[in-house]
Formats: C-alpha cells, structure tokens, sequence
C-alpha cells in the first residue's frame, strides 16, 4: 500500500513540474526588450506545404543585444519566412539583404510592458490551475486507494505530502512570474 501511496505522489510531483516547466518555456517567448531567438519558436512557416517552427527551416541567432539574426537553409525562403514574421505580429520589422533577415528588436513602450506582464500573469494562472488540477486527481486516487483498503492514516499522510508539494509548486510559479515581471520592467 505504501508503494502505491507513493507512486500516486511521484505522479502527481511530474504533473505539478511539467506545469512549471510549460510556463518557464512559455515566458522565454515573451519579448522583454532584448534579443532572444526564443521569441521565433512559436512562429509557423509555409515550408513545402507544411506548417514548420521558424527554427526548423532556419538558423536562429543574436549577434548583440538589439539584433536577432535569420540565416535561411534555403535562400528562397527568405519571402516566407519575411511574411511569417510579419504576420505574427510580434513587433518586429525583418530586413533582408538576400542572404539572410536581420531583426532589429526596437525598445518596448510602457503600454506593451504592461500588456506583457498581464499576459505573463494570465500564463501564471493557467499554470496554477493545472498544479491544483494535479492536486485534486492525486487525491481522488488516494481515495480510491482508501476504498480499496490503503489505511487511513497512510491517506492522511501523503494528502498532506501532496498538499505541501501544491504549495512549494505553486509558489515556484510566483517566484517565476515575478522574475519575469522584473526582467520585463527592466528598461
């Protein structure tokens, strides 16, 4: 009983870390007024008819601090990947030299800070719904394995390990949040 005990609180560990996890990575393709390649990840192109991540057809990388740099595999996806970049509208204006697309990333206006900061929140939230989401299916089996003969004290036992895993969780997603609102504040 004691195995299943724990093994129901290793999976709910796993779920409550891809939580955490998803939103770390989610937050990197937040612009917060410096280049960072990871702001391309999510942008689809047209490549052969198939929609494909921007950094599967190209090269990705940051010269300095205000330029992202786009070296193509194939010089005739310039166009495509030019279009793609404008049509995600993610602030940026490519130029092109026929070898590759430059970035210049402008600086954010307070408007856009604050926009990013809400959406960086909304993340936030969703993140904490799946941990608490994690909690609650964790629970469920251990009262399922209640009814199946797990002793109680054992049930009360790891609720409350599961309880203070929710917390350390979900405290990590502030602790995350709010570095990402200082790195986004940061002019």
């Amino acid at each position: 009983m004691l195995e299943k005990a724990k093994e129901i609180l290793a999976g709910v560990k796993s779920k409550m870390s891809d939580a955490a996890v998803f939103l770390e990575e989610d937050l990197k393709t937040y612009r917060a007024g410096k280049a960072n390649p990871a702001v391309f990840n999510n942008i689809m192109v047209d490549y052969y008819g198939s929609s494909t991540p921007l950094p599967q057809v190209a090269s990705v990388t940051v010269p300095d601090a205000k330029t992202i740099l786009i070296q193509p595999w194939e010089k005739k996806m310039i166009p495509v990947l030019e279009k793609a970049i404008f049509d995600a509208n993610i602030g940026f204006t490519p130029q092109n030299n026929g070898e590759q697309i430059r970035c210049n990333v402008p600086p954010l206006t307070e408007e856009r800070r604050k926009e990013l900061i809400k959406k960086a929140k909304a993340a936030g939230e969703e993140a904490k719904v799946s941990i608490r989401a994690a909690r609650k299916a964790g629970l469920d089996l251990l009262k399922k394995a209640q009814k199946d003969g797990m002793p109680e004290d054992l049930v009360k036992d790891f609720e409350q390990n599961i309880q203070k895993e929710t917390d350390a969780f979900v405290k990590k997603i502030d602790e995350i949040l709010s570095a990402k609102e200082k790195e986004i504040l940061t002019v």
